[in-house]
């Protein structure tokens, strides 16, 4: 959670046990945290374009009971200082997560991983895997909004839907007053979220302006706007087939009236691919707010074959 205001925020994430800043390759800070228990399964998340990973808390603020959870926020979001918008690529992103990789077993000791991401995330971790091999011990990717490949009629719904979250994302307003003005927003538009999320994900998305006093995005809304305009690369998802790493899509209900493309783009590459696949029933593209217990369920269902699941406490 970025600096707070005079008023004690009502949902809020803890201090972390353990945190740590890496500098990428072109001079960007990515802030590490460690929460959890040293010694159990690691796993490492991160979030979606524009948001933060404090806003998933509902989601992975429980696995702080049974294992070592490692969060970072993408260059330019949340927790980390802004750089430079010609360093904010696809390119950049995919090196980060190398970059971030190697800091987390330098800073804490090597052990398996299990990488869990979202939307953004998501499609880097496999970017990342096809490029540098076997890091992560096993990926779980939630709603990946992979591009699809060459002729596949959902093609022309995701080129349109990455258009129309462009545009949004020019237009979104760059400051507020209070982050309960912008947690109101979300809720508004985002029904289906757990109450908390909210809070979390507006105080995430907020760093404090001293000057004004206003709340402004941490990511600007040009850098969002810029990565959704971007990275249409219709190769990735036959790639996907050779990926090194087990990997599994979790995905938003793709028989929703209003479905969104990501949805759709897991069933179909799934099916196609042959990959490990689960829709969570009645959820969109933010399923680990809107039914987090669900998607932990279908995430140790996959990593407890592979010996990367923590035992269940009863």
């Amino acid at each position: 959670m970025n600096e707070t205001n005079e008023h004690q925020p009502t949902h809020h994430v803890p201090r972390a046990r353990h945190a740590f800043d890496v500098k990428m390759n072109d001079g960007a800070t990515i802030h590490v945290r460690q929460h959890g228990i040293p010694g159990a399964p690691r796993i490492v998340l991160s979030h979606g374009n524009g948001l933060a990973i404090d806003g998933y808390f509902p989601f992975w603020g429980p696995l702080r009971e049974r294992y070592e959870v490692i969060v970072f926020d993408f260059r330019n979001h949340g927790h980390n200082p802004l750089h430079t918008a010609e360093g904010h690529t696809w390119v950049n992103f995919v090196a980060d997560m190398d970059v971030v990789w190697h800091a987390i077993n330098r800073e804490l000791g090597r052990k398996p991983a299990a990488g869990l991401f979202h939307s953004l995330s998501g499609v880097t971790a496999a970017m990342h895997a096809l490029k540098y091999g076997r890091r992560f011990d096993a990926l779980v990717l939630f709603d990946p909004p992979v591009y699809p490949r060459e002729g596949h009629p959902i093609q022309y719904l995701q080129q349109s839907d990455k258009d129309s979250l462009a545009s949004r994302a020019a237009r979104r307003p760059e400051r507020y007053k209070d982050p309960m003005e912008l947690a109101k927003q979300f809720g508004r538009r985002f029904k289906r979220w757990v109450p908390e999320a909210y809070e979390l994900m507006a105080r995430a998305t907020l760093r404090h302006d001293h000057t004004s006093g206003d709340w402004i995005l941490a990511c600007p809304r040009e850098y969002e706007a810029q990565v959704f305009s971007s990275g249409a690369n219709p190769d990735l998802w036959p790639q996907m087939a050779h990926c090194p790493v087990p990997v599994k899509l979790v995905c938003g209900d793709p028989t929703l009236e209003e479905v969104m493309p990501p949805a759709l783009i897991g069933r179909a590459m799934a099916e196609e691919l042959g990959l490990p696949y689960e829709a969570i029933a009645g959820t969109s593209h933010f399923l680990q707010i809107e039914r987090p217990a669900e998607c932990l369920r279908a995430l140790e269902s996959f990593l407890a074959p592979l010996g990367l699941a923590a035992p269940v406490t009863l």
